[in-house]
Parts: structure tokens; C-alpha cells; sequence
């Protein structure tokens, strides 16, 4: 690492890494990857799109998906601008500042998508448990406020990140593990005392995806429960599948966050591929697979892109 310090006066640089051992091959990965950019933010465009033209989506539920589909795309766009220059441009160099940027807003729109999906269990709550009181709980008012909430509990927690790290000193070979900057991975860089740095990082963890994670579980153990108290079972399955999408959404976020995590703390042994390819799945899956699973199940949206692609109305 070398013995020459940066300190707060003199900021680093930091070089981003593609696919370790895999340098003959950026150009294909790039075509992957574009192509699930292309997929994520065409998606998630035809998303709102459709939500603002269906006056039958003016609900709750939708507007909770509307904004989910602008994280995604904001996922997408926070990380496209290094991808393109590592993957086909072979631009490995990243200032301090832009590097800073980049990290607040990819950690700010993943906080986010997590409490996107927690009142989006909520909505789900009140339409299975508390149906005749649907509309006057989640009022357009209130539906904007946990809107808000969401975004100001994410920019929160988020925002302190950044100033933590550019008070340390940061050692010479400053490479990063990634084609974008994240905290876990810029953690390790500095040369000085990362405590304050670690108890913050485990606070906003287990406050946001920990909670968060937590109460989504509740809320689908009391969704179940009242369920399974429908006498029909015809009833029973058409109630659950309202359910279907939203917990798709869930599992293809948590489950790939949760295997970063894993391979983080006990797979430091692994190769540098596995850590890279995990942390890509985290990033890119969910936003590319949530327009589609929206589009299939829900009947209004996959109605409007038919109509879309034949140029007729029904």
C-alpha cells in the first residue's frame, strides 16, 4: 500500500476494477450489462408512463410502484456512468468528489427502495386485512407523506456517509473492488481509525434493512393469517396473488443483498470474480426484473402495453 498518506487537503483518486481475470472479455460484459440497462430503464419509463395514462391506476398500490420504478431508475443511473467508462472505455480513474457522489447515491436509492417495499407491504396490509377502510387510511395525502418519509429517512441516513470518510486518511493504492464506488468497499482503504465509520454503517444497516425486513415479515404473517381465514379456497388464492408481485420484489431485492452480505463478512477467501458478480446482481437484477414481474402480473399494465405494441384499443 505504500507509505505516502492523503490527507482532507489533498483527496485521492481511486481506480475502479472491472471482472478480475476476466480484462479480455470487458466489451462483452458491457453488452450484458447494457442490455440490462436498457431493459431496467425502458421498463421502469413504460411503468410510470402507463401509471400516469390508466386513470384506473390512480391508486395507492400504483403510486407506491411509480415510485419504486424511480429508484430503480435512479439504481440504474447512479451506477451507468463508471460501467460505461470502465466496461467500454477502459477508464479506471475516479476522483474523490465523484467517487463520494456516486456512493451517496447508490446507498441513498437502495435505503429507499427498501422503505418503498415496506409501505408497499403496508398497502398490501390494509387492502387484505382492513379492506373497508382501504380508502380512508391510504388517502392521497397520506400516500405522499409516507412518500416523503421514505426519501428523507434514505437522503438521513445516507448523508453523513461522504464527510465520515473524507476526514480520514487514505493510503496511496487506493483501488476499489468494483466499476462503481460503494461504502463497504471504500471502508477498507483508509489508513486511520475506521470505528466510527463501522458503528455507523452497522447502525444504518440494521435500522433500515434490519427494521425494515423485519416489519415486512410481520405485516405478511398478519396478511397470511386473515387469508387463511377466507371459508373459499378460490377466494383465498385470488386474494393472495394481489400479494404476488410485491413479494416477488421483495425476494429478488433482499435475497441477492443478503448474499453480498454473507459473502462480505465469511467469503473473504473467495475469488475477487465471486465478490465482483455478487455485488453486480445486487445492482442490476432488481431494477430490470421489477417492471417485468409488474407487467405480467398486474392486469391493467400488461393490458396497456398490449395495446401499446398493436396499435389498437380494446
Amino acid at each position: 500500500m505504500g507509505g505516502i498518506l492523503y490527507n482532507s487537503s489533498e483527496l485521492p483518486t481511486f481506480t475502479l476494477t472491472g471482472l478480475p481475470g476476466l480484462e479480455n472479455s470487458q466489451h462483452w460484459m458491457f453488452l450484458l450489462l447494457g442490455t440490462l440497462y436498457i431493459v431496467s430503464i425502458v421498463g421502469n419509463a413504460l411503468i410510470l408512463f402507463i401509471v400516469k395514462e390508466e386513470q384506473s391506476l390512480h391508486q395507492p398500490m400504483y403510486y407506491f410502484l411509480s415510485l419504486l420504478s424511480v429508484n430503480d431508475l435512479g439504481v440504474s443511473f447512479s451506477t451507468l456512468p463508471t460501467v460505461l467508462a470502465t466496461f467500454c472505455f477502459h477508464l479506471r480513474k475516479i476522483s474523490f468528489d465523484s467517487c463520494m457522489a456516486q456512493m451517496f447515491f447508490i446507498h441513498f436509492f437502495s435505503f429507499m427502495e427498501s422503505g418503498v417495499l415496506l409501505v408497499m407491504s403496508f398497502d398490501r396490509y390494509v387492502a387484505i386485512c382492513n379492506p373497508l377502510r382501504y380508502t380512508t387510511m391510504l388517502t392521497d395525502s397520506r400516500v405522499v407523506c409516507m412518500g416523503l418519509w421514505v426519501i428523507t429517512r434514505s437522503f438521513c441516513m445516507v448523508f453523513p456517509l461522504p464527510f465520515l470518510l473524507k476526514r480520514l486518511s487514505f493510503c496511496k493504492a487506493n483501488i476499489l473492488s468494483h466499476a462503481y464506488c460503494l461504502h463497504p468497499d471504500l471502508i477498507h482503504l483508509p489508513c486511520g481509525d475506521i470505528t466510527v465509520n463501522n458503528i455507523f454503517g452497522l447502525f444504518i444497516v440494521v435500522s433500515t434493512f434490519g427494521l425494515d425486513s423485519a416489519l415486512i415479515l410481520f405485516s405478511y404473517v398478519l396478511i397470511l393469517h386473515s387469508v387463511l381465514a377466507i371459508a373459499s379456497r378460490e377466494e383465498r388464492l385470488k386474494t393472495f396473488n394481489t400479494c404476488v408481485s410485491h413479494l416477488c420484489a421483495v425476494l429478488i431485492f433482499y435475497v441477492p443483498m443478503v448474499g453480498v452480505s454473507m459473502t462480505a463478512r465469511y467469503g473473504r477467501h473467495a475469488p475477487l470474480l465471486v465478490h465482483t458478480v455478487m455485488s453486480l446482481i445486487y445492482l442490476f437484477v432488481p431494477p430490470m426484473l421489477n417492471p417485468v414481474i409488474y407487467s405480467i402480473k398486474t392486469k391493467e399494465i400488461r393490458r396497456r402495453l398490449v395495446r401499446m405494441l398493436v396499435g389498437t384499443k380494446f
